[in-house]
């Protein structure tokens, strides 16, 4: 399966790497390269930018399910979206009427967000200085002291409900209407045995495996790289997706299967550890 899959798959990354072979942009949509621009207190006049009141629910929603993940911490990540966006020495505010704090932004793109009763009430947004489409957002859930190359379910559940609930998603519509098919905006849509929130691994994956006991499964092909796998028109869709720079670190997991505990470890097989065996 594994040759299959990489003959099907390494085309479409190595255009993603560099920059090549991707759909036209449609008029009035960004061009693939897109500089950063220069944020102040007036704003990005094309943002990626997302509703601190929203975020800060994440957070809440986070707290009352700490059960999930007793250990865990969360941090939010931003992450590239389109070839040629450098996300180094990004800047990261949250602005509202009066509001201009900036936030930290860690050299792993992650970065937390302080509550502020100001921001809050002025409807604030937590804007970065790269315009839309350019990047991407997620909740990042991880329990210290796990094995090298390992996640834990329990973390990965609680990252989705934290994101949906953060209004962290950000597909268009008719990649929404193919991956996200009964999606709603809320935490729930986690636990959906079909779900298909996209999580993205720190390297391009191989293969993944639950592993719960002396139970160990692999996760089928059809649940990594986004799905691409059974997509006819993959150069079409994949600007409509947030996952398009990093596709061939995409998995989606079994969230709703609660046959799978929250201890379950979440084991990846990246691509340069099986070249290197090789």
């Amino acid at each position: 399966m594994r040759p299959v899959l990489l003959r099907l798959l390494l085309p479409a990354t190595a255009a993603l790497a560099a920059g090549l072979a991707w759909p036209q942009p449609q008029p009035n949509a960004p061009a693939a390269t897109l500089p950063g621009v220069t944020i102040s207190s007036k704003g990005n006049p094309d943002p990626v930018e997302k509703s601190y009141r929203r975020m800060v629910r994440g957070m809440d929603l986070f707290e009352r399910r700490r059960e999930m993940s007793p250990q865990g911490e969360l941090r939010f990540k931003l992450l590239p979206r389109k070839p040629g966006v450098s996300l180094d020495r990004l800047e990261l505010l949250v602005l509202g009427k009066t509001v201009e704090t900036p936030i930290p932004v860690a050299p792993d793109r992650t970065f937390v967000l302080a509550r502020q009763s100001k921001a809050w009430d002025e409807n604030a947004m937590v804007t970065p200085d790269r315009k839309a489409l350019t990047m991407t957002w997620r909740a990042e859930v991880r329990t210290p002291g796990l094995p090298p190359g390992t996640r834990r379910l329990g973390d990965l559940r609680l990252e989705c409900m934290v994101g949906m609930e953060a209004g962290l998603y950000s597909n268009s519509p008719s990649f929404i209407t193919r991956i996200f098919s009964e999606i709603s905006s809320t935490p729930a849509y986690c636990d959906n045995p079909e779900n298909r929130y996209l999580f993205f691994a720190d390297k391009p994956v191989f293969g993944v495996t639950l592993v719960a006991g002396g139970r160990r499964e692999m996760v089928p092909a059809s649940r990594l790289y986004a799905a691409a796998i059974d997509t006819p028109t993959l150069a079409q869709e994949l600007s409509f997706c947030d996952c398009e720079m990093l596709l061939d670190r995409t998995y989606f997991l079994p969230l709703g299967d609660r046959s799978w505990p929250d201890d379950t470890l979440v084991q990846f097989d990246f691509m340069e550890d099986a070249d290197a065996r090789r």
